[in-house]
């Protein structure tokens, strides 16, 4: 069995809509899904604001990878297109961690590198996450670290670039 943190992220076109496709597509596997958030693009491209969220889920039939490859399924049906590193998209689902039972998935692949390696760096991943995990752990240079130690790590600016919206994804 397998269970994953999911980041989801969209600032063209529908952007709730999108997000919304990812919560309806997961169904039954769905845990729990955060609030909506909306905040600046992240990675120096300019562009319109993202709407974001993390959606916890469980499925026993997919292995991480499996995983990885229904986050393409959903971006590829949202009519992501990859034109940009970092810029502007219908639709962004990140595997952001992965257990396997008791153990956390670790990866170094060219194609799968969990934990996502740039979660720790970003609090539209973490603020949602503490809001639907309250213990999460991020796993950095090799040991769990709280998620709530590693978003207070960052500067304030960028935790208060997480704005909450009246908004809400349906389960």
């Amino acid at each position: 069995m397998t269970e994953v943190v999911l980041s989801i992220g969209s600032n063209l076109g529908d952007r709730l809509g999108h997000l919304q496709s990812v919560v309806d597509g997961l169904g039954r596997a769905v845990v729990a899904v955060s609030p909506v958030y909306e905040t600046d693009a992240w990675g120096g491209v300019e562009q319109g604001p993202f709407l974001n969220a993390v959606v916890l889920a469980t499925d026993p039939a997919l292995d991480c990878r499996g995983w990885l490859h229904r986050g393409w399924e959903f971006e590829r049906a949202a009519d992501r297109r990859r034109e940009r590193r970092w810029g502007p998209r219908t639709l962004d689902v990140d595997l952001i961690t992965c257990r396997d039972g008791e153990h956390e998935v670790l990866s170094a692949d060219e194609e799968l590198t969990l934990p996502h390696p740039h979660a720790h760096q970003r609090a539209f991943v973490l603020v949602p996450w503490l809001a639907v995990d309250a213990t999460a752990t991020l796993t950095r240079h090799g040991a769990p670290r709280p998620v709530a130690d590693l978003l207070a790590e960052l500067d304030a600016a960028e935790r208060d670039g997480v704005r909450p919206v009246d908004a809400a994804l349906v389960r």
